[in-house]
C-alpha cells in the first residue's frame, strides 16, 4: 500500500496516543492538591504509564510478528479507547494508577505495531524522514494533550478524556480496513534478547532512547510543580508545553532528514551537548516565564534523541534480520524505564533533597554519553536519502 496513506495513519495513532499521555502535565497540580500525592506521590502517577508499556514492550513486539502489525495495532486502539475513559472516570489514587498503567500496555501495542507497519514499507534512504514525520505527529499529540489537560481541569476529566477514547474508536474502524502489511516468518524471541546483548550499535541506540526519556520523565514531574509554586496555573503550564510540543513538531521531520544524509551519530551528539547544558540551567530561575523557556528550550533539545535513536535502532535491526516489530518493542523497552525512572525516581530524589541533585544528574549522565560517543564510529555510512 502506499507509503503516504500508512504514514497518515501511523501519525494519527501515535498523535491520539501522546495527546493522552501529555495531558496529565498540567492536571498535576490538581491531583496533588485533590489527592494529596505531594512530589513522591505524582512522580508514581506519571511513572505508570511507562510501566505499563515496558510490561507489554516484548509482548507487544511478539504479537508484531506473530499475529502481524495491524492485529497488534488494533489490540493496542481498542485498549487505548477502555482505559481512557476508565482514567477519566477515576476518583482515587489506586484507580487513577491502574487506569495511567493499562494505557502505557496499550501504547507499547500501538507504537509498536504502527511504526513497524510505517518502517517495513519504508524505502531505506527514507527511513529517518518517515521516521521523523511520525513523532513529528506524535509531538503534536504532545502539543494538544497539556491544551486537553487544561480544558479537562475546568470541564471535568470525564468529558475530555471520553472525547480521546471517541477518536481510538474511530483510528481503529480505519486500521480495520486498512491492507495488512505482508507477514514475515515469525522469528523466535531468541533473537530479540541476542541482538540486544551481542550488537553494540543497537545496545547505543536502546541506551540513546532511555536517556531523553529519563530527561523528559524528570521535567514532567519538576516543572509543572516549581511553575504551580510560582504562580502559575494549569492554563499557563499547558502552554508552556504547548510551545515546546510546536517546536519539537516542526523540528522532527528537519531532524529525519538531516540524519537520513549526515548519519546518525552527529544530529544526536548535538542533542546531548544541548540537553547538559539546558539541564544545568533549569533548577535556578526564580521567575515563572524564565523557567518556561528553559522547558521550552529542554524539550527541544531532549526530543531531539527520538528520530535518529530509532533510527539507529532500525538499522541496526535491518541489518540483524531482525523483524521491525522487535526493533520497536527494543524501542518501548528502553523508553519506558527512562520515563518511570525519571518521574518516580526524579521526583523523590527532588522530594527528599532538591529539584537541582535531579537536573544535574541528567546533565552528568548527558556529558558522560557524549564522552563515550564521541569515541564511537559509525558502522555504516548514512544511506543516500531517494528524492
Amino acid at each position: 500500500m502506499p507509503v503516504r496513506r500508512l504514514l497518515i495513519l501511523t501519525g494519527a495513532i501515535v498523535l491520539v496516543d501522546t495527546m493522552f499521555f501529555a495531558a496529565l502535565t498540567p492536571l498535576l497540580p490538581h491531583y496533588v492538591d485533590e489527592l494529596h500525592l505531594g512530589k513522591s506521590g505524582a512522580g508514581v502517577l506519571q511513572s505508570m504509564y511507562p510501566a505499563g508499556a515496558l510490561v507489554a514492550g516484548i509482548p507487544s513486539g511478539m504479537a508484531a510478528t506473530r499475529l502481524g502489525v495491524k492485529p497488534t495495532v488494533l489490540i493496542g486502539l481498542s485498549l487505548m479507547a477502555f482505559t481512557t475513559v476508565a482514567f477519566g472516570l477515576a476518583d482515587s489514587v489506586l484507580t487513577l494508577d491502574l487506569a495511567r498503567f493499562l494505557q502505557g500496555v496499550s501504547s507499547a501495542f500501538s507504537w509498536t505495531g504502527a511504526l513497524a507497519w510505517l518502517v517495513a514499507a519504508a524505502p531505506a534512504g527514507q527511513r529517518g524522514r518517515l521516521i521523523g514525520s511520525a513523532f513529528g505527529a506524535a509531538i503534536a499529540g504532545a502539543l494538544f494533550g497539556p491544551v486537553l489537560g487544561a480544558v479537562a481541569s475546568f470541564t471535568g476529566t470525564a468529558a475530555a478524556f471520553g472525547a480521546v477514547a471517541g477518536l481510538a474508536i474511530v483510528l481503529a474502524a480505519g486500521a480495520a480496513v486498512t491492507p495488512p502489511a505482508a507477514r514475515g516468518r515469525p522469528q523466535p524471541i531468541s533473537m530479540l534478547f541476542e541482538a540486544i546483548l551481542r550488537d553494540g550499535r543497537i545496545q547505543t541506540g536502546v541506551w540513546l532512547c532511555l536517556l531523553p526519556a529519563l530527561c523528559f520523565g524528570t521535567l514532567s514531574v519538576l516543572a509543572p510543580l516549581r511553575l504551580s509554586d510560582l504562580g502559575w496555573g494549569a492554563a499557563a503550564v499547558g502552554a508552556t508545553y504547548l510551545v515546546s510540543a510546536a517546536l519539537e513538531a516542526a523540528w522532527a521531520p528537519v531532524l529525519g532528514r538531516i540524519s537520513d544524509r549526515r548519519g546518525r551519530l552527529p544530529p544526536l551528539r548535538a542533542a546531548l551537548a544541548a540537553s547538559a547544558l539546558v539541564a544545568v540551567l533549569l533548577p535556578w530561575p526564580h521567575r515563572a516565564l524564565l523557567l518556561a523557556f528553559f522547558v521550552v528550550c529542554a524539550g527541544f533539545a531532549f526530543g531531539s534523541f527520538w528520530t535518529p535513536a530509532m533510527s539507529l535502532v532500525t538499522d541496526a535491526a535491518e541489518e540483524r534480520g531482525l523483524d521491525y516489530g522487535y526493533a520497536f518493542a527494543l524501542v518501548n523497552i528502553a523508553w519506558a524505564p527512562g520515563q518511570a525512572g525519571g518521574a518516580a525516581i526524579g521526583g523523590a530524589l527532588a522530594s527528599a533533597t532538591s529539584d537541582a541533585v535531579a537536573y544535574l544528574g541528567l546533565a552528568a549522565a548527558c556529558l558522560c554519553t557524549l564522552a563515550a560517543l564521541s569515541r564511537y564510529r559509525d558502522t555504516a555510512a548514512p544511506v543516500a536519502a531517494d528524492r
